[in-house]
């Protein structure tokens, strides 16, 4: 990887040329190398990027996010003994899978600003070329090539996951212990490109897909199918403005074409070092009924242990 001492880091990485879509589909061994070599550069030309903006940027922070789950992760963070009302927050759509109100809407225009000025600022960016929407998005976590990497930005990213995400999903998914390491991407359906997925399953212990739209950001179709492999019963759920769906990483799940409108969601996963993930029929991972889930996994982990931090360092394995 490259030195970087250079004193105008914007005006570098600007000027790269970045490897094609199709190089990167084919992963040519030029594309990863692209991104490697300039690293720091890109990281350089952020900093240099929200430094130079700092009067008309936004700072993502948590009061991006609903009043009422900020309330009662701050109060659980606390006293962990307050967890419930972090659950009651949560409205339970199928075994494993979860929904609730994440940002504020009266400040959902505010981040969608920053995320536009993020596109224009012209510093290379790392599509999500790994998953099948692979045009519009970005890699958000340190461990992936080409991430979004300003400074505010990665604080509020790392908030998310270590303050909401991880106690969550061990509260309501039973995930400690396979959720020290995070990965987190942007997509965007459109009708024209990137509008439907194929039923699949993820990489993770847990996933939590924030859809971003706007109130008055309307789109049809994109409704999302969940299958509980215990009944063989499938739930669709549609994403609303500001909205988060949680779930583990092993239900199987599929996204309806978008036919008008777009649709744009952040989503995150965790899982543990070297990407490990629960396998088979474990206490958390059962096909009983949600309850028995629950109870199982509350009884094996107390809850001080869901609201602390991993010990462990964040490794580099990356899903693509």
């Amino acid at each position: 990887m490259k030195t970087i001492e250079h004193t105008n880091a914007l005006a570098e990485a600007r000027a790269l040329e970045v490897p094609s879509r199709e190089l990167s589909l084919r992963r040519d061994p030029s594309v990863a190398q692209f991104w490697n070599e300039n690293r720091k550069l890109l990281e350089a030309a952020w900093a240099e990027w929200e430094i130079e903006n700092k009067d008309d940027l936004l700072v993502p922070d948590e009061t991006l996010l609903d009043p009422r789950l900020r309330k009662a992760i701050k109060e659980a963070w606390e006293n962990p003994e307050k967890e419930s009302a972090v659950a009651d927050l949560w409205k339970e759509i199928i075994p494993g899978v979860y929904e609730t109100q994440f940002f504020d809407l009266e400040r959902l225009a505010d981040f969608r600003q920053y995320l536009e000025d993020v596109v224009k600022s012209e510093i290379p960016k790392r599509a999500p070329y790994g998953i099948q929407l692979n045009r519009y998005g970005m890699m958000l976590d340190p461990r992936s090539e080409g991430y979004l990497a300003t400074p505010s930005f990665q604080a509020f990213y790392n908030d998310i996951m270590d303050r909401y995400m991880r106690p969550i999903s061990r509260l309501l998914l039973g995930t400690y212990g396979y959720d020290n390491q995070t990965f987190g991407f942007s997509i965007q359906y459109n009708p024209d490109k990137d509008k439907d997925l194929h039923a699949h399953t993820d990489a993770s212990a847990a996933t939590l897909n924030i859809n971003i739209n706007l109130p008055d950001e309307k789109f049809t179709g994109s409704e999302v199918d969940f299958y509980y492999k215990a009944s063989g019963n499938t739930v669709q759920a549609i994403f609303e403005p500001g909205k988060a769906i949680i779930h583990r990483g092993n239900v199987p799940h599929a996204t309806h074409p978008i036919t008008s409108g777009q649709r744009s969601n952040l989503v995150v996963w965790l899982y543990g070092d070297r990407m490990q993930i629960p396998r088979g029929s474990t206490s958390s991972y059962g096909n009983s009924s949600s309850d028995t889930i629950k109870d199982v996994a509350l009884e094996s982990v107390t809850a001080r242990q869901r609201w602390s931090l991993p010990n462990g360092p964040k490794d580099t394995v990356a899903p693509f």
